[in-house]
């Protein structure tokens, strides 16, 4: 008897060493299942979260409040842990195990985070989808599924004018821009040598730039001949702008500091100036929509990319149903709008962006009236080093004396890693 007994004991210890090896693997695999908020288990319950220093008050009340929300539930030992948003992606894919449960990253970094396996499809998508502005969703999502929360809906860029100097029917063009700033001896300043600015000359015209399939390389026709406007017409508008003695590209001592001085009258920047420009210009201050600009005898209106922060769960995070549930807490509509009090960034949650003090900011009212003109940021490294060269020829008056065409071709040469003409794919095959 004794001996069936240990016997038992045996075959039931094995067992419980065999389902705790199972579960600790099942636990490591959660990276092929859903993340699912709701079967969170009790007990202790470990998270470590990454973000920027600058978000280290506000992400610590937070955490306050989500211990406090879901007192009771299980012990939490949540670490706020400042890092570079920036480099998030690379640092989490150099180490995934020891990479941190919940993080903030911009949403250029979403494709890889996907391919790893470090991010997984957000569970009940549908009220995150509703909850949010559209763009910031789609930001958030890959072939129309939702991997990441929507955090923020402010890194894009807008037109910021002073009312002393510039109409509201001036800054409607850049034209009316310029003229109003050289009558009154002014300048207006934008940053036509960055390629995050410059997209705004090529993006609303039927040229193209993207990523490839690989998510790495970049495809562009920037210098097309074919299209129903062209880029040597582009580039003449951008030339026309850049030789205008009321327009600057360079800022010694930054745009608002300029805006303080009375240098410039209008800029082309985002809602991280809007409290240095507020106190420049006073009741003058207004934002709008970019403005339009002329090319081929025309105006078209200019464009902008968009971009997004989101609030990743890693899959391999040994708590993944609280981690799923600290992220959707940390971007519900009371936490984003705690954000924009404490860090003055605009809301990707509907509710917040209507109300309160973030409606009233003219900064977010701009941002979204220019959204119907902005696309997300999708290029490859080569893309800012080959925009930037041909930014600053142009804004510089083209002082090498090239045919447009040629610095074109040079610049989407620059980009893609493949010589380009301009003409039609099939003509240059030939």
């Amino acid at each position: 008897m004794l001996k069936k007994l240990i016997k038992h004991l045996f075959l039931f210890i094995t067992m419980a060493a065999f389902l705790t090896g199972c579960a600790g693997k099942a636990d490591a695999g959660t990276a092929a299942a859903t993340v699912a908020p709701g079967s969170a288990s009790s007990g202790t319950v470990n998270l470590r979260v990454w973000g920027s220093e600058e978000d280290t008050e506000l992400v610590n009340s937070i955490i306050d409040s989500f211990k406090a929300q879901y007192s009771g539930q299980a012990t939490f030992n949540i670490t706020y842990e400042a890092h570079s948003e920036a480099n998030c992606k690379d640092d989490i894919l150099g180490d995934v195990l020891n990479a941190p449960d919940v993080f903030t990253f911009a949403d250029d970094q979403l494709m890889a985070l996907v391919a790893s396996g470090v991010l997984k499809e957000v569970a009940d998508s549908s009220s995150i989808y509703a909850r949010n502005l559209q763009a910031s969703s789609d930001a958030a999502s890959i072939g129309g599924k939702l991997y990441a929360y929507p955090l923020t809906a402010d890194n894009g860029y807008f037109l910021f004018y002073n009312k002393k100097y510039i109409s509201e029917s001036d800054a409607e063009t850049m034209d009316g821009l310029l003229k109003a700033a050289e009558a009154n001896g002014k300048q207006v300043f934008m940053e036509m040598t960055s390629g995050w600015y410059m997209y705004a000359f090529f993006g609303n015209t039927d040229m193209e730039i993207g990523l490839n399939d690989d998510g790495i390389s970049t495809f562009c026709n920037w210098n097309a001949k074919y299209t129903n406007i062209t880029g040597v017409q582009v580039a003449e508008g951008m030339l026309n702008i850049g030789k205008n003695p009321a327009f600057s590209t360079t800022a010694p001592n930054g745009f608002t500091k300029g805006a303080a001085d009375d240098v410039f009258v209008a800029g082309v920047s985002g809602i991280w100036d809007e409290s240095a420009i507020k106190e420049a210009w006073g009741d003058n201050y207004a934002a709008t929509k970019l403005p339009t600009y002329t090319v081929a005898g025309s105006q078209l209106q200019m464009s902008s990319y968009a971009g997004y922060k989101l609030v990743g769960v890693n899959s391999y995070s040994n708590n993944v149903d609280w981690a799923a549930k600290f992220a959707d807490w940390m971007t519900n509509e009371k936490n984003q709008t705690l954000r924009f009090e404490m860090r003055g960034q605009g809301p990707s949650n509907s509710a917040a962006s209507s109300q309160g003090a973030v409606a009233e900011s003219k900064a977010i009212q701009a941002l979204q009236a220019q959204a119907p003109y902005s696309s997300l940021q999708r290029v490859g490294g080569k893309y800012w080093d080959a925009a930037s060269t041909f930014g600053n020829e142009i804004s510089n008056g083209n002082p090498s004396n090239k045919d447009l065409q040629v610095l074109l071709n040079e610049m989407v040469k620059g980009i893609t890693d493949e010589e380009s003409t301009g003409d039609p794919v099939e003509t240059e095959a030939k």
